[in-house]
């Protein structure tokens, strides 16, 4: 590493953010994959059938054969449909989730870089604003569609996004009126002193409101109203195929993973752990890479999670998840927040 030790501070900061994306991006699809294939097998089991199990061993292999299914499918694209609009909804639908992954803390450190590709000072306004456009990308998928069926699923998800947007917004408030800052790593470190120091424990209607709310927006059931395939054929992406659908499918597991991730971050202690010195900022190698391992098996515990609540669950009624949001949510998160600046105002 003598040749990486040679070089200005500023190429080591860019070299090694160069290394810290290409492992998310990397890793990012990966989990994906084995998301898919982990939601078909736990399904099966809640159903009492075996899932996929012939493409390799316990059908690991799978998310490959899948992969190339989609790629060797012809691309068709329909006649009626609004072109220009048509092709861009899944790179809208895919983009923002890759891009709220950057400011997630993924581990303490590694030597002297932190495990985190852009420590930003506002992290969660930034991620916020992001999450926001990924709307976008479905309402545009509905409207190029030119089909009542899609039109409708884009309908549904404009207004559930921004009904539990509000909700999910103001739930994190009594966290950083607790922690004092925005930066998603500053909130890492306010959990560092014991469990009981974890936010789910110091605000648990905060977490029970983001939680649900984290449902809403990744579309997932009961909140699937969409895509609800009993109603809409399949919502926004009935007219899609080929790697199109695929995108489109792809968005949203990204969003899963990282509205897994995110709730790690806000209220499970994100890398850390409150023992054997887990809780602390790694001084080797070793430790460092723990850590990065103890935060993907968080995130894969909501994943998996989030999934059993899918087959668990029905789906609400339109008008019962609207009310939910809005006479239920929307009133909660702010009642949280006047009680939250009155016990630290006592407390000062």
């Amino acid at each position: 590493m003598d040749w990486f030790n040679q070089l200005n501070p500023t190429a080591q900061l860019v070299l090694f953010s160069l290394v810290k994306i290409i492992c998310v991006v990397i890793v990012l699809p990966t989990m994906f994959a084995y998301s898919v294939v982990a939601e078909r097998r736990i399904s099966a089991f809640i159903q009492d059938r075996v899932g996929p199990n012939r493409v390799g061993p316990f059908g690991l292999f799978q998310p490959i054969a899948d992969g190339l299914k989609a790629l060797l499918k012809e691309d068709f694209t329909p006649a009626h449909v609004r072109k220009v609009y048509y092709w861009l909804a899944p790179a809208i639908t895919v983009i923002p989730a890759l891009l709220v992954v950057a400011v997630i803390p993924f581990g303490s450190n590694l030597g002297s870089q932190k495990m985190v590709i852009a420590d930003l000072n506002v992290g969660i306004l930034y991620t916020f604003g992001i999450v926001s456009l990924g709307v976008y990308g479905i309402v545009l998928a509905g409207y190029a569609a030119n089909s009542k069926y899609s039109f409708l699923g884009g309908i549904r998800s404009s207004a559930q996004m921004i009904s539990y947007e509000i909700a999910m917004g103001m739930s994190v408030v009594p966290l950083f009126m607790l922690v004092g800052s925005l930066n998603l790593s500053d909130v890492i470190s306010h959990q560092s002193h014991g469990v009981f120091s974890w936010l789910v424990f110091q605000q648990p209607l905060s977490f029970l409101i983001f939680m649900v709310a984290a449902f809403a927006e990744t579309n997932r059931l009961p909140f699937d109203l969409p895509e609800s395939e009993q109603e809409l054929v399949g919502g926004y992406n009935t007219e899609y195929s080929s790697m199109k659908f695929a995108m489109l499918f792809m968005g949203e597991y990204f969003n899963m993973i990282a509205s897994a991730a995110m709730m790690v971050t806000l209220f499970f202690g994100g890398w850390t752990l409150p023992f054997f010195g887990l809780d602390q900022p790694a001084t080797s190698l070793g430790a460092g890479l723990l850590h990065i391992g103890i935060f993907l098996g968080k995130v894969v515990m909501f994943i998996v999670f989030i999934i059993w609540v899918r087959w668990m669950l029905p789906r609400f009624r339109y008008d019962q998840l609207m009310d939910l949001g809005w006479r239920r949510f929307v009133p909660l998160a702010l009642a949280n927040i006047l009680v939250t600046a009155v016990v630290m105002w006592w407390k000062a």
